[in-house]
C-alpha cells in the first residue's frame, strides 16, 4: 500500500525564473505555476527543487547551491570549491529528501576540473550545513535523482557519456548516518522507480533491452529485448525514456530510422505483473523524451508555452489515491 503523501511539486525554468507546479489529484490540462521564484542576480540555474509547502526553493548553478524563500530572501548558499571556469560538460543536480530535511547534491567535479572524482553531498535543508560528503569513483557529466516513494532512499543515476552509466543509492542507516550502495553495473541507465516502491526500471547503455529490478537488491525480475516488441534489433533501439504509468504498467520507447532516414519513435506498454508487452500507446509529442509518466495513470508533456500539460487515459479520483497491490 502507498500511504497518502503531500502533492508532488515539479519545476520548470522559464524566462530566468523558477516555476513550481503542484501535481495534485485535480490538476489536469495545461498547468499554471503555483509559485514562482526569482533566482539571485547573475545565477544561471541548472537544476531546482521546491518544498511541497512552496515556501522555499533550492537550486544549483555550475558553481554552487542556493536556498531562497518565496519572497527571494537568501536562506543559505554553499559554493563548490574551487571555482570552475568550465562552462560545458558538467551539470550539478539536486533533490529534496522525502521528509524534506535534507538536500542531496551531485557534483560532477571531474568534468568541472575541480579534481579527479565527483562528489555526492548531503546538506541540511534548513541550515545549509554539509552533513556528509561522499567521494565517488565516477567522471560524470550529470545525474538524475530518484526519491523512493516509501522508504525515502535516493537513487542516483550518473551519466558518464560513452563510458556508460553508474547507479547508486543513498539511505539513512540504523545509526542515523547516511549509507551508500553502488550497484554492480556500468552499463544500465535508471529510468524510473515504481510508484509502490517495489521495483525500478533500467535500459542498458547499448539500448538493446529494458530490465525491471527488485528494490532494493537490484535483482532482475525480468528483461525484454527489442525483439520482444516485434522489431529488428539491428534497426531499432530502446530510448532512455519512459517509466511507470501505473504500479502495474510501464511505458518504454522504441525508435529507429525509416528507409528514408527519417527518425521515428513509438511507445509500448509492459505488464510488469507478467513481464510481457501489452500493446502500444500514443502520445501527442514530437520528442521521445517529452513524456513523463507519473505512476497514477497520468503523464506530463511540455506545452508550447513551456508550461507542462497533464494528461490521463481515464478520469482519476479527486481525492489522494491509495493503491493496493
Amino acid at each position: 500500500m502507498i500511504p497518502a503523501r503531500l502533492p508532488k511539486v515539479i519545476t520548470r525554468h522559464r524566462g530566468g525564473r523558477i516555476c513550481a507546479y503542484l501535481l495534485d489529484s485535480s490538476a489536469f490540462g495545461a498547468l499554471e505555476p503555483a509559485a514562482v521564484f526569482q533566482p539571485r542576480a547573475g545565477d544561471e540555474v541548472v537544476a531546482s527543487v521546491v518544498r511541497p509547502d512552496l515556501e522555499r526553493v533550492v537550486y544549483t548553478t555550475l558553481n554552487g547551491i542556493v536556498c531562497l524563500t518565496r519572497a527571494g530572501d537568501l536562506v543559505w548558499a554553499s559554493a563548490f570549491e574551487p571555482h570552475s571556469d568550465v562552462r560545458l560538460g558538467h551539470r550539478p543536480g539536486c533533490a529534496l529528501s522525502l521528509d524534506g530535511r535534507t538536500v542531496w547534491v551531485y557534483r560532477p567535479d571531474a568534468m568541472a576540473q575541480r579534481g579527479d572524482r565527483d562528489q555526492w553531498v548531503v546538506y541540511d535543508a534548513g541550515s545549509g550545513a554539509a552533513l556528509v560528503r561522499r567521494e565517488l569513483e565516477t567522471v560524470g557529466h550529470g545525474a538524475g535523482h530518484h526519491v523512493h516513494p516509501v522508504d525515502g532512499s535516493i537513487y542516483l543515476d550518473i551519466g558518464e557519456g560513452q563510458d556508460g552509466s553508474v547507479i547508486l543509492r543513498g539511505m539513512t542507516g540504523a545509526d542515523g548516518e547516511p549509507e551508500f550502495v553502488r550497484y554492480p553495473w556500468w552499463d544500465r541507465c535508471l529510468i524510473d522507480l515504481a510508484p509502490d516502491g517495489e521495483q525500478f526500471m533500467t535500459v542498458d547503455h547499448g539500448q538493446g533491452h529494458v530490465a525491471f529490478h527488485r528494490h532494493p537488491s537490484g535483482d532482475v525480475l525480468f528483461s525484454l529485448p527489442v525483439e520482444a516488441f516485434g522489431y529488428d534489433p539491428e534497426e531499432t533501439f530502446l530510448e532512455w525514456s519512459g517509466g511507470y504509468l501505473t504500479p502495474d504498467t510501464a511505458v518504454v520507447t522504441l525508435g529507429g530510422e525509416s528507409q528514408d532516414e527519417e527518425e521515428w519513435f513509438r511507445y509500448h506498454l509492459i505488464d510488469v505483473r507478467t513481464g510481457t508487452p501489452s500493446g502500444e500507446i500514443a502520445f501527442e509529442v514530437s520528442n521521445p523524451y517529452d513524456v513523463e509518466p507519473l505512476g497514477d495513470g497520468s503523464w506530463l508533456t511540455n506545452g508550447p508555452d513551456g508550461h507542462p500539460i497533464r494528461w490521463s487515459r481515464a478520469p482519476l479520483p479527486t481525492t489522494p489515491r491509495t493503491l493496493e497491490r
